[in-house]
């Protein structure tokens, strides 16, 4: 077959499995009469044009109810985001929302029961649409990238909503977007998920979304052609506040300026209580940091690096940071919440207010994806407790319905962070649904013969297989965490295809374009990082064969890693390395790949050591993948106790040295920056799947995904106490809870879930003996007998295991 037929086919293969079939979502609800309705005004002729006032429009409904009703639904999604109200009630929790996907292809809708908030009487839908990712600005980020030319749907937001009524004698009827819909502007002057927003009080409508209210002077609204996606009912967590932050101390700058330090950074809005003289003007601004001498610091989120005048094209700010804007009314006090944006900041610049504000005048709003999370670790040193509430930050901050590398500067979805961080986030959230929406982003943004960076696609494609790749690995990971078979079964043949395309893109199976190991502060051949990921990616097809019943595919896969084993082995393991390398990746790669023989294992594991102590300090200095590999490799190969050594440590570089320096999230580079780089950014969070899989020792089986097998083997390294540790597998939790109680002595409490089996792996040698009671529903524990090894199967239960000296 052709390369171009080929490819011809692959392309057919994303169009015809794009979409998930029903069941894997659930059916689309049937819009009937509904349309896409939008404002009547055109969309700016020039890119300058945008930055003028675009107001927002608000959308209203009038309808009657005279009859006793015994339940309203609402089926509302966007191209862009929405609010929507009842009644002037908000209608859920729900942010930003729709989920941003390729509106082009794929539209997430949401269901919800108003029922609670319907009337006897008159009625009114209200509707205010915001910008999102379908109307975004013509920002080039640096200098070049305009989404406005690199997303494959863009347009006026625009909204599809059906309302449906059932009466108690069991009659319906359906309120829906149509013409009928009158609209105005409000006051929401300007938004932009980037930049921030303008807003003028003095323009706000009454109770707008109240029945009743005068619209004789609003516009009927105007059919549109909508963004062309498939609908599916939105599966996964929505992106909602899930925490108030109080801010730590106000100070003055200047007159009539303030700084407000929020205590921590994340991603989110906030609520203020303003006042002053109508017509004045309050402008915020928003920085991860600080200069010395107190003023704000923004340079570290500024927006696609856009630093100086010219860079972001016709009408862009000169420095693109962070900032909304507000105009008093005459009311004597308000109260903002800016909406369709979000920032990332602990530090808040306020512009323009005469008063100093009080702390209780200010709230910060965390938003993000608001997965379920009962996953917990705690240990007895403060330092890693600290890096992992900054990681957990950092994590969830960038979960804004695509997991981000950065929340403020790009907001995208790369691969590669997808990569390196997705079991570190497994082990904290639960990520399936999450991570399903964002395995069919891929699929929905790759393309026939070149690899891409992110999903949804953004126009960025020098990465390579390495990020790409995020589209199949995360799959495994699926599988493994959760053995979500049903992902496979429904990908397969793309997978396959998905294949193909990386035997044509590299042919010889070593790869030898794209990025490697991002910020490692020592060179890494792409030979290396790249085709070790090609290697798992053999690996994983041939599991996915096995799965299938497919067996040609299981030994063409199998064929194809024992392949580019070789050649990594031959080209990095059997002759020196002459190149300049960061030997701590070489030989994590190596290792972590399975590459060396079992007999060399060794000599590797000792050439790692050494490359690690002959770091800064002895600290890592690995980048996005062989931070990852460095923490399993060592664990596994050589002691966990090396690896506690170094992550609790203050010592540059390491996470502790960014906590000691005031870290509250992670960096996305192991030197500070003040200017350049983001200071939240997950792909160094990785320590936290180290806390989970080494420390607490909870680590899944491959032969029995879904954790209906898993090993506990918890490290308990000298300086650290306890360790206190709960993961939700899909069967229940598992705890791993263990104690140092005195010399050579410790307590080991374990939750082994119904329909799960643990291997129990403990340190424990000559001089100490075990004890091992089960709690029984009623009376007392249960003794098990004839354990005396340091490995053995537990069943399901709750165990207590005392390990004590000999006596």
């Amino acid at each position: 077959m052709s390369n171009f037929r080929i490819a011809i086919l692959f392309f057919s293969l994303i169009a015809c499995q794009s979409i998930p079939n029903e069941t894997e979502t659930e059916a689309v609800f049937e819009t009937g009469n509904a349309q896409w309705i939008e404002d009547d005004r055109e969309l700016p002729a020039a890119d300058s044009l945008f930055y003028l006032d675009q107001p927002a429009p608000l959308f209203r409904k009038d309808f009657e109810v005279d009859q006793a009703i015994e339940k309203a639904t609402l089926f509302i999604t966007a191209a862009g985001y929405y609010k929507a109200s009842l009644n002037e009630k908000p209608i859920g929790n729900n942010v930003l929302d729709p989920a941003w996907t390729d509106f082009s292809k794929r539209i997430y809708y949401t269901e919800y029961d108003v029922t609670a908030l319907m009337e006897q009487g008159g009625n009114c839908l209200g509707v205010a649409l915001g910008n999102g990712f379908y109307n975004p600005l013509p920002l080039r980020k640096w200098g070049h990238r305009n989404l406005r030319e690199d997303l494959a749907a863009v347009g006026k937001p625009t909204f599809l909503a059906k309302l449906v009524i059932t009466y108690a004698n069991g009659t319906s009827e359906e309120i829906v977007s149509d013409t009928s819909w009158k609209y105005t502007y409000g006051p929401l002057l300007k938004n932009s998920v980037y930049l921030g927003v303008a807003y003028d009080a003095r323009k706000e409508l009454d109770h707008w979304n109240s029945p009743g209210f005068d619209a004789g002077s609003w516009q009927p609204a105007r059919q549109g052609p909508g963004p062309g996606g498939q609908l599916q009912k939105a599966f996964f967590p929505g992106v909602q506040i899930t925490q108030e932050i109080d801010p730590i101390l106000v100070t003055a700058l200047d007159q009539d300026t303030w700084m407000v330090d929020m205590g921590v950074n994340f991603t989110g809005t906030y609520r203020i209580k303003l006042s002053g003289s109508a017509g004045d003007t309050i402008v915020f601004r928003f920085g991860e940091r600080l200069y010395e001498d107190g003023t704000l610091n923004p340079m570290t989120s500024v927006i696609g690096q856009i630093k100086r005048k010219g860079t972001g094209g016709p009408g862009a700010p000169d420095i693109a940071w962070q900032t909304d804007s507000y105009i008093l009314n005459d009311e004597a006090s308000q109260w903002f919440e800016p909406e369709f944006t979000y920032h990332t900041y602990r530090y808040m610049e306020i512009k323009g207010l005469k008063e100093k504000p009080e702390l209780s005048d200010i709230k910060g709003l965390f938003m993000h994806s608001n997965l379920e999370s009962d996953n917990i670790f705690a240990c007895s040193s403060e330092l890693l407790n600290a890096i992992q509430e900054a990681t957990q930050r950092t994590f969830r901050a960038n979960l804004v319905s695509v997991q981000s590398d950065c929340p403020a500067r790009e907001k995208f979805g790369y691969g590669g962070d997808l990569n390196a961080t997705n079991e570190s986030f497994m082990y904290n959230f639960d990520m399936q649904d999450f991570y399903r929406k964002t395995i069919y982003d891929w699929v929905d943004a790759m393309k026939d013969s070149v690899f891409i960076d992110t999903a949804p696609f953004v126009g960025i494609q020098y990465c390579g297989i390495s990020w790409e790749s995020a589209f199949l690995i995360t799959q495994y990971y699926l599988y493994l965490y959760y053995n979500d078979t049903d992902i496979i079964r429904e990908l397969y043949d793309l997978d396959k295809e998905w294949m193909d395309k990386v035997a044509r893109i590299h042919p010889e199976g070593m790869v030898d374009h794209g990025l490697s190991d991002h910020e490692s502060l020592e060179p890494v051949p792409v030979g290396l990082i790249g085709t070790g990921h090609h290697l798992q990616c053999a690996r994983i097809m041939k599991t996915f064969a096995a799965l299938m019943d497919d067996q040609p595919n299981e030994q063409k896969y199998d064929q194809l890693a024992t392949h580019l084993q070789q050649l990594i082995k031959a080209k990095y393991w059997d002759q020196p390395v002459t190149e300049k390398i960061n030997r701590q990746t070489l030989f994590a790669t190596l290792l972590y790949h399975d590459i060396i023989p079992d007999d060399e294992i060794p000599a590797a594991t000792d050439s790692l050591l050494q490359a690690v102590q002959n770091g800064p300090a002895g600290h890592f200095i690995t980048g996005i993948f062989g931070t990852k590999y460095v923490l399993e490799t060592l664990s596994e190969h050589l002691s966990p106790d090396v690896v506690f050594d170094i992550v609790n440590s203050t010592a540059y570089p390491g996470w502790g040295h960014m906590i000691d320096r005031g870290a509250t999230t992670i960096w996305e580079t192991w030197k500070e920056s003040d200017n350049t780089y983001s200071n939240c950014h997950p792909m160094f969070g990785t320590v936290t799947e180290w806390y989970y899989r080494w420390l607490a020792g909870i680590r899944p089986d491959p032969e029995k995904p879904g954790f209906e097998r898993f090993t506990l083997a918890p490290s308990m390294p000298d300086g650290l106490d306890f360790v206190n540790c709960t993961y939700r597998s899909p069967n229940g939790p598992i705890v791993s809870n263990w104690q140092k109680t005195q010399a050579n002595a410790y307590r080991y409490e374990v939750n082994i879930p119904k329909g799960s089996t643990a291997e129990i792996a403990l340190p424990l040698t000559e001089t100490q003996q075990i004890a091992i009671s089960r709690k029984e529903t009623a009376g007392e524990p249960k003794v098990i007998s004839g354990v005396e090894k340091e490995k053995f199967l537990l069943d399901e239960g709750m165990y207590t295991i005392l390990v004590s000296p000999v006596e």
